[in-house]
């Protein structure tokens, strides 16, 4: 069973993941149908950055799944048998 801090860390994560879910959606689905000069158009970065921050998210996590991969495979290697 879990201990309380793993349950409030765990929480954390799901409230952080909702947030940005929900922050993102927004600002890609709700915000191209408000006029520009709205007041909820301060609160997001401009338009191109929907596109720019999650592919530098992409690229980071798949590097990050590269390097774990090799760091897996170069310590699970077997030394060669020398006859």
């Amino acid at each position: 069973m879990a201990t309380g801090v793993d349950q409030a860390v765990g929480m954390s994560l799901v409230v952080f993941s909702l947030l940005l879910f929900t922050y993102y959606s927004v600002w890609v689905i709700v915000l191209p149908f408000v006029d520009s000069d709205h007041v909820l158009h301060k609160y997001f970065l401009p338009r191109e950055y929907s596109v720019i921050l999650p592919g530098i998210a992409a690229v980071i996590l798949l590097l990050c799944i590269g390097a774990f991969t090799a760091v897996v495979i170069w310590k699970n290697r077997k030394p060669k048998k020398v006859d």
